[in-house]
């Protein structure tokens, strides 16, 4: 009996379906370690607002030509994942990923109600790989900020979780402190 193989999409094949028009525009996928994954329901109102809560509140702090405020756009991390975060924090103007979406950032987020088992395990241990610095998953289910740090391998070293009355400090910008209340809906 012969193993079934799967295979394993690249950035570049996976961005190629989307330019011959394969993939629906509106399909919500993204590549996770070589998997076409469709993303989790659609957003709910809670889900959307948080969204745009977390851009303002990130776009307020990181005022300046030095940082851009992606919201639901892609990352090329390595050659076998293009996720699209919630939120993502990136050096440089816009016009610097006008050739190539970013590949690193300062900051990620996500926006978690359905889909936080899997932004806790999946989507933390790409971002850990990637040597994403900081990932934070606002948790809507739990009305808290979880904020994680010091990536090595596939985890994160440090872990905090913040009720709404805290205030968090990006390490990118650790002279500012953002109220996790402002970050949710």
């Amino acid at each position: 009996m012969e193993a079934v193989q799967t295979y394993r999409w690249t950035r570049e094949a996976f961005e190629k379906l989307a330019e011959v028009g394969l993939v629906d525009p509106d399909a919500r996928l993204e590549l996770i370690d070589g998997e076409i994954l469709q993303k989790m329901s659609p957003q709910s109102s809670r889900h959307a607002t948080a969204v745009l809560l977390v851009a303002e509140a990130l776009r307020s702090v990181f005022a300046s030509p030095a940082y851009t405020v992606r919201v639901q756009l892609p990352l090329a991390l390595g050659p076998y994942s293009e996720p699209e975060p919630d939120v993502a924090v990136v050096e440089g103007t816009p016009r610097r990923y006008r050739e190539a979406h970013p590949s690193t950032a300062v900051l990620v987020v996500e926006v978690a109600d359905a889909s936080l088992a899997f932004d806790r395990t999946r989507k933390a241990a790409l971002y850990a790989r990637a040597g994403i610095l900081e990932y934070w998953i606002v948790n809507l289910l739990d009305g808290v900020l979880e904020v994680h740090r010091q990536p090595e391998g596939d985890t994160y070293q440090q872990r905090m979780v913040l009720p709404s009355q805290e205030r968090v400090q990006p390490l990118a910008r650790p002279e500012v402190e953002i109220a996790v209340a402002e970050l949710l809906p």
